[in-house]
């Protein structure tokens, strides 16, 4: 919402550090907001079951869109389905030890009618709703909620990475995308596009999106529908309620 609106009209140079939280910014937002504050925004993760398990730390370089590194006393580490560590740069479970000392903060497991449920669990790591990449120098790279991601024609898609692509376009305020079924592809890419004020949404406009995505990420992860909308549903934190919009 702050970088909907015109920056230049205030002094913001005074701000030492400004922090994000909810959901990661796309790099467009990131920039605007350096650009007129001086500051690179610092990224995190963290749940209600944790404490910050991930973030990008004063004094230590912040890399735009990276939610930065492990906190001391944390091992946290991107995982596969089947419980082992992966190399650099492959997307998987967002997940922290619990080998050894129990991690401060971490959560037990949820109580449901007097019993304890531990399906987080499992082989030494507590599991996050989360997928990420981690880079050479031990940086995470949000990827999407493990149940956001859509699977097309073989493809693993991060909503994330096309709603960052669709608001580099001059007349998306904001966007969600979800996977929607198709019989030949298993899913496709469906995006939820709010305009900016005055601009209306046409077939034509459609397709100019569609092959402006195309040239900012692969041509397989473009949004083949596109829907505008007045407002996309929320949170009270201000996350994107995607399973609203899978289901419509």
């Amino acid at each position: 919402m702050f970088a909907q609106q015109d920056l230049s009209k205030y002094h913001l140079y005074s701000l030492r550090r400004c922090l994000g939280a909810g959901e990661p910014l796309n790099p467009e937002v990131i920039r605007y907001w350096k650009e007129h504050t001086g500051t690179t925004i610092a990224d995190g993760c963290g749940q209600t079951e944790t404490i910050n398990i991930v973030g990008n730390f004063p004094g230590v370089e912040t890399r735009s869109g990276s939610m930065g590194k492990p906190v001391p006393g944390f091992d946290v580490n991107i995982v596969d389905d089947s419980d082992n560590v992966l190399p650099d740069n492959e997307v998987g479970h967002i997940a922290t030890r619990t080998s050894g000392d129990w991690p401060v903060g971490l959560f037990h497991g949820y109580l449901r009618d007097g019993e304890l449920i531990t399906d987080s669990f499992r082989n030494g790591w507590y599991f996050t709703v989360d997928t990420a990449s981690r880079d050479a120098d031990g940086y995470l790279w949000f990827v999407g909620r493990s149940d956001d991601l859509i699977l097309s024609a073989g493809y693993r898609i991060s909503p994330f990475e096309v709603e960052s692509a669709l608001l580099e376009h001059e007349t998306i305020v904001e966007s969600a995308v979800v996977g929607v079924p198709d019989e030949t592809r298993g899913q496709l890419v469906k995006a939820y596009v709010i305009l900016t004020a005055g601009v209306e949404g046409t077939d034509e406009l459609a397709k100019e999106i569609q092959e402006f995505c195309k040239n900012l990420t692969a041509p397989y992860k473009y949004p083949r529908e596109i829907e505008f909308v007045s407002e996309l549903p929320k949170t009270i934190s201000g996350k994107i309620r995607r399973v609203e919009l899978r289901g419509t």
